[in-house]
């Protein structure tokens, strides 16, 4: 059953409905609109266009991989401080496909600048010419499959018609699900926050479900605020946020090719100008950013492909904060220890492993290991009070945390993951089927 909004609003999945999730509503500055570009064999909606009346500042960051798509190549090759449009399709990631795929976004930007430059002229009091540097893209789906670019082009000015400069919950959410592919459920979060006595909106929507891995993995991830910061400050706080949120993820060690993570604004709130990023004006915004790319990260790993458990992996006591994330993560993608938490398998001698195999310092001595609130290992030896009864109940919750002390100074990282189940396999193995 292809995903569109009717088809979740009586979907069963996970037991999730329309009320369980944040009532995004108007964002001033911003527009959207979703369809159907027959990219599916059933119909959903795999065409979403965010549109700036005013243009919006903004800032991404991107895969780190050395193969990335097209579209990522064009998103950087554009010099300009205002975005008017930003077009996201799934189902194609536009990725190894060379000049043809290049070519496509480039000719579809040329259509969308006319169609948008035309809006403008029929809209605005003040038209402004829309042109193709001002408009960004974000794909995913399968690698290395031919560009649809006609068949994007061909439903561009239906897109365009159906913009609604008044968002609500439905729309959102629609537009949510019309970036989705391998997920079962729209990933949608949102924050108020003020800067100075000014009541600032940050709302976001992102997709990824499998291939999640940083730098980023395959997600795409789009915050907009009406706060009216500039690009410098905007990729600062992008930066900094971004570690601790889509940077602490992973649902299977893998990074794709498309990745891009976005923050736009609007500049529509009228507060106090913003000169530089330390100012002590953005603390409320700056806090509210970070839970906001939060729980679109934790979102993701908790819709990982297959996935039945949320892992917590916490990482305590190094000398530094690469040595705890490069534990954690060596932990979060271990098969071994994703398989026996899928099985609800108290083996922490697999967690054990993991630690030594990330080549970090440590002293064995000093090493804690709890599940949960289970002290399993302490001081470098099995807790005399262990007892594997108990740790064999607690793997049957949902949300597992484990919580290590590593006893070489006072750093730490988070990361958070999912298990390996047989249904990830069966996903990824009927993926283009």
């Amino acid at each position: 059953m292809g995903f569109n909004i009717s088809n979740f609003l009586n979907s069963k999945s996970k037991n999730h409905k329309m009320n369980d999730f944040q009532d995004l509503d108007h964002l001033d500055g911003l527009s959207v609109s979703a369809i159907s570009a027959n990219l599916y064999k059933t119909p959903r909606d795999d065409l979403v266009m965010f549109y700036f009346r005013e243009g919006a500042n903004f800032a991404s960051v991107y895969t780190k991989s050395k193969i990335v798509s097209e579209n990522i190549k064009w998103n950087i090759n554009q010099k300009t401080k205002k975005i008017f449009s930003l077009l996201v399709n799934t189902r194609n990631a536009n990725a190894f496909t060379g000049d043809q795929g290049y070519k496509s976004i480039q000719n579809i930007a040329g259509v969308i600048s006319r169609e948008l430059t035309d809006k403008q002229k029929h809209d605005e009091d003040e038209p402004k010419i829309i042109r193709s540097k001002n408009i960004l893209f974000g794909c995913t789906g399968t690698i290395g499959e031919t560009f649809p670019e006609q068949k994007i082009i061909t439903k561009i000015p239906d897109l365009i018609k159906n913009i609604k400069y008044t968002q609500n919950k439905f729309i959102w959410m629609k537009a949510a699900l019309g970036i989705m592919t391998t997920d079962t459920q729209p990933k949608v979060a949102m924050e108020e926050c003020y800067i100075g006595k000014t009541l600032v909106k940050i709302y976001g929507i992102a997709k990824g479900s499998g291939m999640i891995h940083p730098n980023l993995a395959t997600t795409l991830g789009y915050i907009f605020t009406d706060a009216d910061l500039s690009n410098d400050i905007l990729k600062k706080l992008l930066n900094k946020n971004i570690e601790t949120t889509f940077n602490a993820i992973s649902c299977d060690g893998d990074t794709s090719t498309n990745d891009m993570v976005s923050i736009f604004s609007t500049g529509q709130a009228v507060h106090k100008k913003i000169n530089s990023f330390n100012d002590k004006i953005l603390k409320d915004f700056d806090q509210s950013l970070h839970r906001t790319l939060l729980s679109l990260a934790k979102r993701i790993v908790a819709d990982g492909e297959g996935a039945s458990k949320f892992i917590t992996i916490n990482i305590n006591d190094t000398k530094t904060e690469f040595d705890a994330k490069t534990i954690a993560f060596s932990i979060a993608n271990s098969p071994l220890v994703k398989t026996a938490i899928a099985g609800e398998d108290p083996n922490w001698g697999r967690v054990i492993m993991a630690i030594g195999k990330a080549q970090v310092p440590i002293k064995i001595d000093k090493i804690a290991i709890l599940f949960g609130n289970i002290s399993i290992v302490k001081k470098g030896k099995i807790d005399p009070n262990y007892n594997e009864s108990e740790v064999a109940e607690y793997m049957k919750n949902q949300n597992i945390e484990i919580n290590i002390k590593i006893g070489t100074g006072k750093k730490s990282f988070t990361v958070y993951t999912m298990d390996l189940t047989k249904k990830y396999i069966e996903i990824n193995a009927d993926y283009r089927s």
